[in-house]
Formats: structure tokens, sequence, C-alpha cells
């Protein structure tokens, strides 16, 4: 029987990037454990995944000592278990993944980027990201960007040998669960919550943002956009995930406008996005970086027009005028012409959003991914047998 250790920095990545993945393995015949720091989340993920969990103290800041201490919590686990691959998901679990495993022997060592910090970084941190990047791909043997534009940037980068790259079928980590995120599936009880949290007036439009409430993810600069557009008073932004104050927190201004303002709501994170999606006209992702963002994944399979930022990531799914609108990164300028517009050619924007519907139908189904991942790990399994 195979055996695979899955790891992320936090137990929300698997609850969310990885939902269903290890379940799927383990349905497979494999031995599958998940590794991350502890938190709320890890009983529920359990549960979900139905394969042991191991606790190991990551934390998502540059901690040195703390650093150390999971690197050789990591190293005696692998020891001790031998799995046949470890793969790892997040900055921080693929550096200090990636160099256990290697110092413990696993043959198959595989490292998912799903977006890559130093891209928002500037100065000093900037390199000290870059170098890490560099040492989590020199101590895998396999390196897996979930996106087409983040394998172009390794390489224009230099960060790794192109022998070591693939991208699974045709990008992203998970794929979309279309049962969860479609418009017949959805429950009239949680329909019913969203409004009731969001409270539209009659023939207000509603922007929909998600994600957590911090620079990198573009929020400072939507809700500029926002209340600067001619739109602002026949409309409602919901920025739906929660501050977090820790790494790269909002300026308090922003913060203060968003408590304050009438018509913006925010909401702390839920399981029922979905819902929130069907009430919404438009999702706005302005994030500054990203790999393969899930969330237009998830508004395209729920036939939500999108506007979002040029970043790698969102070009390799959304299309100019085909499948959504794209604002240079940071414009506060052309991101508020962007709302302005989708607010008046509605029947254009819907008609987007079927395009992209299609396409994420097509090539971003979950069960596709899992199996497309499943397919990639055999291979890489019989070639190591093989090399023995």
């Amino acid at each position: 029987m195979p055996k695979i250790i899955r790891i992320t920095t936090v137990p929300i990545s698997l609850k969310l990037l990885l939902a269903g993945q290890m379940r799927f393995l383990k349905e497979k015949g494999w031995e599958v454990i998940m590794v991350s720091a502890d938190g709320r989340e890890v009983q529920t993920v359990e549960r979900a995944e139905e394969v042991r969990h191991e606790v190991v103290p990551f934390t998502r800041q540059i901690t040195p000592f703390q650093d150390l201490k999971s690197l050789v919590k990591l190293y005696h686990l692998f020891k001790r278990e031998q799995p046949d691959i470890v793969h790892t998901h997040t900055p921080k679990a693929g550096l200090l993944g990636m160099i256990a495993a290697n110092m413990a022997g696993v043959p198959i060592r595989i490292h998912t980027i799903a977006g890559i910090p130093a891209m928002a970084a500037n100065g000093r941190k900037k390199g000290l990201l870059e170098q890490a990047e560099k040492w989590t791909y020199s101590n895998a043997t396999h390196i897996w960007p979930n996106s087409k534009g983040l394998l172009d940037f390794v390489l224009a980068q230099k960060l790794c040998p192109e022998s070591k790259l693939k991208v699974i079928a045709k990008g992203s980590s998970n794929g979309v669960d279309l049962e969860k995120f479609n418009r017949q599936a959805l429950k009239e009880n949680h329909l019913v919550a969203a409004t009731m949290r969001i409270l539209p007036g009659e023939d207000e439009y509603l922007i929909l943002a998600v994600g957590r409430l911090v620079k990198d993810k573009g929020v400072e600069e939507l809700v500029e956009a926002f209340l600067g557009s001619k739109i602002v008073n026949q409309s409602k932004l919901i920025l739906l995930g929660e501050f977090e104050q820790n790494l790269n927190p909002l300026n308090p201004e922003t913060i203060q406008t968003i408590q304050d303002h009438p018509r913006i709501v925010q909401i702390d994170w839920t399981d029922h996005v979905a819902h929130y999606m069907a009430l919404a006209d438009v999702l706005v992702h302005a994030s500054h970086r990203e790999g393969f963002p899930n969330v237009l994944l998830e508004a395209g399979a729920m036939q939500l027009p999108v506007i979002c930022s040029d970043i790698i990531g969102n070009t390799d799914l959304i299309a100019q005028q085909k499948t959504g609108l794209i604002f240079p990164v940071k414009n506060v300028g052309v991101l508020r012409e962007a709302l302005e517009f989708a607010f008046v050619k509605r029947d254009h924007m819907i008609a987007l959003a079927d395009n992209l519907h299609q396409v994420v139908k097509t090539n971003y189904d979950r069960k596709f991914l899992q199996e497309s991942i499943f397919s990639a790990y055999e291979k890489l399994l019989k070639a190591s047998k093989t090399d023995e």
C-alpha cells in the first residue's frame, strides 16, 4: 500500500484548498497522513477526510527557532513513517517539508506552488522570500505550479530547472466542486441567512469580494474604487472574509471605512460562499498575487460575472471581454470604470459569465483534477520503483 503525507502550514488550507483529496486517495487504497499546525479546523478536516492528522507547530511568519523545531519534528515523522511521497502546499510547509523530506531520504518529494509571496514583496524581504523559494525547489524532486503563468514565472526568474516543473491538467490545485457550486443545489435556509446578513435594498447592485481582508488581496483599491464610483449609491460592496492583522494588514483608515460605511457589508468567513455568489451581481478579485484562484473557478461554476486584476493566475482563466473583465493590478481608476461598465452592461456581463461557465465545466471539475493528480502520483511511483 503506497503511503503519502500531505502538508499545509495551517489546517484551513487542508479544509478549503485540498478538500476531498485525502479521502479520494484513501478510497484508492493508499495510506494517507495529513500534517499542519494545530487549529480549530483539525477535527473538522479529520472527520471529512477520514484520515489521520499530525500537528507540527508551523508559523506563517519568519520565526527561526520555531521553524527549526518544526523541521526536526517533520524529520522524525518522515523517518518513523517512511512515506513513498511527501507532497507540500503553502510556502512555510513547502520550505520545511521539502528540506526535512530530503534529509529523511523520502524518494518522491512534491511541492505545489499556489502563489509566490516574493511577487508582492519589496527590498530585503523580497530577496529573502526568493531564496526560500529556491531552497524549497532545490530540495524537492518535483515542482507542480498550479498555473501555466506560475510555471513561466518560475522559469523566467530561474528559480528552478525546467525538468522539475509540471502543471497538472489545465492548472488549479483542486478544481471546483460542481455539485456544491451549482445554482440548482442551493439551500433555501442558507439563501435566506445570506440575504439577512446583506440586507439588500430593492434593485441594489451587489458587488462581492471573497477572501482574507489584507493588502495583497487588493481590498484597499477595491474600497477606494467603489466609494469613488458613480454607482455607489445604487450598490453594496460585500466583503466576505475576515480581517487578518498579523500579516499584510489593511491600513487603519480602510478598516474604519469598511466598518462604518453604510454601503459596505463585511461578513466573517462562511462555508456557504455559493449562496452569496448566487445573490451577487458581480465578483471582483483585485488580488496583487495568486497561483490559480479558486474563487474565480467558483464564480465561473455559479455563472457569476467576474472582474479581476491582470496578474498570473487570474489571466490563466479569465480572458478580457471573453470570460470577464480585467484591469491593471492596483489601478483604482480602471477598476472604478470596470465597476461602472459592469453595472450598465449587465446583459453583456452575463454573456461573459456563461462563457466562463463552459470553460470551468470543461476543464476544472474537481473529480477530473483529483484523477489527474492520482495518475501523476502513480507514474512517479512506477518510475521510482524502476530506478531502484
